[in-house]
C-alpha cells in the first residue's frame, strides 16, 4: 500500500475555511481522494461548517446530525448523534484482552475434592446481574452498587454451594448482562441509551474479574469439573468476549475448569442423556428458541433423552414445557434500575441451582433469593 502523502491534520488545515477544489490544489490531491477524507471526517465527528470541530467519542462514529441556524444561516445549535464503532470497539476489546493475558499469570491447579457423585451436575444460574448499575433504594426499593453487588453474588454462591448436592460437576452458567454497561460510555451497545452507572468502566473491569476468579475457586472446591460460561447479552456484546477468553487464558493450566468460548451466543452442555441449552434471550424469545437449539445442536439433541433450556433478558420467572424440551426464563439477583422501576417493570430478585441426572434429567433445585443472602433491606 502507498504511503499516504498527508496526515490528517494537513488535510483538515487544508479544508478549514476552503471548498475542496481549492483543499485539493494545495494538497495535490485529486478532488475525489479529498472528498473521500472529508467524508471521513464527518462520520468521526469533525465538520466545522456544521459547527462539529472535536471529533466524535473514542470508538463512536457520528450517525445523525441536526444543525438549527439562524436568519443569515449562523449555526445557532447543533445536536450530533453518535453511534459505535464496531470496529474500533474490536480493536480496543482484543487489545485489552492480550493485555490482560500478559498481565494476569495462569491460575495453579488447585485439589479436587475427595468425593463427589459422579452422575450429578449442578448448574448455577446467574443472569441479568448488571454488576456495574446503580440503583438509589428511595427512588427504586432497593440501593445496588459495585460492592452491594459483589457481596451478594459472593453470599449467594455460599449458600447455594452449601445447599446444594456434591455433584461431579458445576456450571456456572452467567446468561449475560453481567457488567451492565460495554465500554468507556455508560451506555447500551446498540441503542446509546444513557445508564445509571457506578463510576469508572476499569474499576467494573477489575471487581468483574475478581469476583468471578473468587466464585471459580469455591466452586472448585464443591466439584471435580466446573464449566464457565459467560454468554452475550445486549449490554455486553464485547464485554462477555473478553471475559470468555480472558477466563479461558487465565485456567489453561486447570484442567479441571472448561471455559465456553464459543462466539456464537447459542450454547449447549451435554451430561449424559441430559442436555442443556442456553441463550440470553436478546436475540430470540422463548416461544422461538426451541427450534432454535434444535437446529444448531442436532446432534446432542438427537443422542439426549431430557432437554432443557435456559433463558433471562426480562428478568420474570417463565416456565414453559414443549413436546422436546422444557424452557425457563429466570429471574435476576439485581435490584431494579431507574428505568425498570419508573417503568413498572417488576419482578422478584432470586437465581437458582438446577441439579441434573445424566440418566433421568432434573432431580432437584434449589431457590436463594437475594433477601436471604443480604437479609430484609436488599
Amino acid at each position: 500500500m502507498a504511503a499516504r502523502k498527508h496526515d490528517d491534520e494537513t488535510i483538515k488545515a487544508a479544508l478549514t475555511g476552503r471548498t475542496v477544489a481549492a483543499a485539493a490544489k494545495i494538497l495535490n490531491l485529486h478532488e475525489r481522494r479529498v472528498w473521500e477524507h472529508k467524508a471521513r471526517f464527518a462520520r468521526e465527528g469533525w465538520s466545522p461548517e456544521h459547527g462539529l470541530t472535536i471529533g466524535a467519542p473514542e470508538t463512536f462514529l457520528l450517525s445523525k446530525l441536526t444543525v438549527q441556524r439562524g436568519k443569515n444561516g449562523e449555526i445557532e445549535k447543533t445536536w450530533p448523534r453518535y453511534s459505535p464503532d464496531m470496529v474500533k470497539q474490536m480493536a480496543a476489546m482484543r487489545a485489552t484482552v492480550a493485555a490482560m493475558q500478559e498481565e494476569l499469570k495462569a491460575e495453579k491447579a488447585l485439589p479436587a475434592p475427595l468425593h463427589t457423585l459422579a452422575h450429578l451436575l449442578n448448574c448455577y444460574v446467574i443472569t441479568d446481574y448488571h454488576l456495574g448499575m446503580n440503583a438509589w433504594a428511595e427512588e427504586t426499593g432497593a440501593a445496588w452498587d459495585m460492592k452491594i453487588a459483589e457481596e451478594t453474588l459472593v453470599g449467594w454462591f455460599g449458600a447455594a454451594i452449601a445447599q446444594a448436592p456434591d455433584s461431579h460437576t458445576g456450571v456456572f452458567a452467567q446468561l449475560g448482562d453481567l457488567l451492565h454497561w460495554d465500554g468507556i460510555q455508560a451506555v447500551t451497545p446498540t441503542s446509546g441509551h444513557v445508564l445509571d452507572a457506578d463510576t469508572r468502566f476499569q474499576k467494573l473491569v477489575r471487581v468483574a474479574i475478581s469476583v468471578i476468579r473468587r466464585v471459580t475457586a469455591m466452586l472448585l472446591q464443591k466439584h471435580e469439573r466446573v464449566v464457565l460460561l459467560m454468554a452475550e447479552g445486549n449490554h455486553d456484546l464485547a464485554s462477555s468476549a473478553w471475559l470468555r477468553e480472558l477466563f479461558a487464558a487465565l485456567y489453561a493450566d486447570e484442567p479441571r475448569i472448561e471455559v465456553i468460548t464459543r462466539p456464537d451466543p447459542y450454547y449447549c452442555i451435554e451430561h449424559g442423556r441430559t442436555s442443556l441449552f442456553f441463550h440470553h434471550g436478546h436475540k430470540k424469545r422463548m416461544d422461538s428458541l426451541e427450534t432454535v437449539f434444535i437446529a444448531k445442536f442436532r446432534e446432542v439433541f438427537g443422542r439426549t433423552k431430557h432437554s432443557y433450556a435456559h433463558t433471562g433478558h426480562l428478568h420474570h420467572n417463565v416456565l414453559r414445557e414443549t413436546n422436546t424440551m422444557q424452557i425457563e426464563q429466570h429471574r435476576t439477583l439485581a435490584a431494579p434500575d431507574s428505568h425498570a422501576s419508573r417503568g413498572g417493570w417488576m419482578s422478584g430478585r432470586d437465581a437458582k441451582v438446577i441439579t441434573y441426572h445424566s440418566e433421568h434429567g432434573e432431580v432437584g433445585r434449589i431457590i436463594v433469593s437475594a433477601d436471604m443472602v443480604r437479609g430484609a433491606a436488599a
